[in-house]
């Protein structure tokens, strides 16, 4: 696929998912994407910005707290106010929470064990830029990496998200991190910023085990270049 859109990718220190992030959205854009150091401020002439997985600054206070507070988090909540489309994976969507940028928090996971295995996700939602190429209800397989992936919030803001329709993905099998409702991915009020825990990025090819992660990311690139 090849097609004029512009992506970011958000690299902190001690990010990993970075060069898994950017093959997926060069697999469908035909393009690199730019590499956005978390010091930097200026993220002119970009479509979509990703804040992918890892441990940045070492997962030290909460994971995502220090990376919240980061210079170029100022640039991506501006980014998203004006309507920029933002998605964050793994660290990325612990990142979100803590900017404000999405409500609720990911907590240890239930286990308190580092889960690193496939899960399945259902779909609640396809009206999304990031879930136009999927059925409602669709089931697909990710992995997940992760030990702090425990989505918690409060009921009433539990009961909006229900109620505006913006739990986006939710476990569609043992739930095994123990997340409120099954929640594995929210989206913003208008749709344009995501944050899920598991890892669609990994599991765009056969190569490497599969394309369920793929369609995610064709969505995304049709969705930014209408």
């Amino acid at each position: 696929m090849q097609c004029d859109v512009k992506a970011g990718v958000v690299v902190f220190p001690g990010t990993n998912r970075e060069r898994d992030i950017a093959i997926a959205l060069r697999r469908v854009t035909g393009q690199r994407p730019r590499m956005v150091w978390h010091g930097e401020t200026d993220l002119a002439g970009l479509d979509l910005v990703v804040l992918p997985g890892g441990f940045s600054h070492g997962d030290y206070l909460r994971c995502g707290a220090m990376a919240a507070r980061s210079p170029v988090m100022a640039a991506v909540c501006a980014f998203a106010a004006r309507g920029g489309h933002v998605l964050g994976v793994c660290n990325g969507f612990q990142i979100l929470t803590e900017a404000g940028l999405l409500p609720g928090a990911l907590l240890r996971n239930a286990s308190l064990r580092f889960l690193s295995q496939d899960c399945l996700l259902r779909v609640e939602r396809t009206d999304t830029p990031y879930t136009s190429y999927y059925q409602r209800g669709d089931v697909f397989r990710v992995p997940m990496a992760h030990g702090d992936g425990n989505y918690f919030a409060d009921e009433a803001t539990l009961d909006r998200l229900e109620g505006e329709g913006l739990v986006v993905f939710r476990y569609a099998d043992d739930n095994l991190n123990g997340s409120a409702r099954a929640i594995a991915g929210i989206a913003s009020p208008n749709l344009r910023v995501l944050g899920l825990m598991p890892h669609p990025e990994d599991l765009i090819d056969p190569l490497t085990g599969g394309t369920d992660g793929l369609s995610l990311f064709e969505g995304l690139a049709e969705a930014l270049a209408a």
